[in-house]
């Protein structure tokens, strides 16, 4: 094989990986973040609760970057080009949407291990500081925050030929290599959501001997454990992510058709397709770790789901057999 027909192959699987990675991961988010939302909104048990509420946000968000990505994806594979490098109004827009949403998913998961802290704190003072209200006014500051800190990006986006939706500006680039993907989207949410979680599992360890009714004992007990793995998948993905941001800020620009930028595509692939794992894989680690949430997932599907689906099937078979009724002879004659 000539030299140079390897980068091209190498190039080659970099963009059918994403394409197929992205596919699986895309079908796999649909569903379980669909599902997510069902079980929070639909279980008894789970209604009115602080970290449901939040863990319901996120799979929300979870879907619409999904559904975004995919008709992007589907966008680019038909006209050989990224929109945003074709409009500079969505090569702005795209940018402060993805920015923003991927910082709110930070804030998020930061707030339900902070919210499994405070909820089987020891202490009555700290317990009551953990309601719905307080919730509702977390993600809606979270949100302006998010938003405002991407307003740099609307104004310092833009498209340059040939690079296509780059920044325009130095200090933003500075802020965005070193602030954004390294401590805001890095190390920041990763130390407080470490921090809290394992606070959190703590607390619940001694939970027990606390004068509380069982029911919401072992409500506690299973949201600190589903917290706690989904804190120990953020990081496992963000932590790599983080240096892999650390060693592009540092490496240097190789030509397009060299090895090396082959090789760094395929790199980038892989862990952009790790990446967006984080937001796609929350129903089936609580699945896995979670005896209790299988079990609700199983009841939430043999008593409500499976009925209104029969229910249904049996109205739309009705409605058919409606249809095929056999005229009488009165009819007949008439229409004779």
């Amino acid at each position: 094989m000539p030299s140079s027909s390897v980068p091209l192959k190498i190039l080659d699987i970099a963009q059918k990986l994403s394409f197929y990675g992205l596919f699986i991961i895309f079908v796999a988010a649909l569903v379980g973040n669909t599902l997510n939302i069902f079980v929070f909104t639909k279980v008894k048990l789970f209604k009115g609760n602080r970290c449901t509420y939040y863990l319901t946000v996120e799979s929300v968000i979870g879907i619409y970057v999904f559904i975004q990505t995919c008709i992007l994806q589907i966008f680019q594979l038909m006209y050989q080009n990224d929109p945003a490098n074709i409009s500079p109004f969505f090569c702005k827009i795209k940018t402060t949407l993805n920015q923003s949403l991927r910082l709110l998913i930070d804030f998020i998961v930061c707030f339900e291990a902070l919210d499994q802290y405070l909820s089987t704190n020891p202490r009555l003072y700290f317990r009551q500081m953990s309601t719905l209200k307080l919730a509702r006014y977390s993600i809606i500051v979270a949100s302006i925050l998010c938003i405002m800190q991407t307003i740099p990006y609307i104004i310092f986006y833009n498209i340059v030929s040939p690079f296509g939706c780059i920044i325009i500006n130095e200090g933003l680039k500075y802020y965005y290599s070193f602030v954004y993907y390294i401590f805001l989207n890095g190390f920041l949410p990763i130390s407080i959501s470490t921090v809290f979680s394992l606070l959190a599992y703590r607390n619940v360890r001694h939970i027990i001997r606390r004068q509380i009714p069982i029911q919401r004992r072992k409500l506690d007990q299973q949201l600190t454990a589903m917290i706690f793995v989904r804190v120990i998948m953020f990081v496992a993905i963000l932590l790599p992510y983080t240096f892999y941001r650390i060693y592009a800020v540092k490496n240097i620009a190789y030509p397009v058709n060299s090895l090396q930028y082959a090789i760094v595509q395929l790199i980038t692939t892989i862990v952009a397709l790790i990446m967006i794992c984080n937001n796609a894989l929350n129903f089936y680690i609580f699945a896995a770790t979670s005896s209790r949430f299988r079990h609700q997932v199983k009841h939430l599907f043999m008593k409500v789901w499976w009925p209104s689906l029969r229910q249904w099937f049996n109205s739309t078979e009705n409605r058919v057999h409606a249809l095929n009724i056999i005229p009488n002879e009165r009819s007949t004659g008439l229409e004779s």
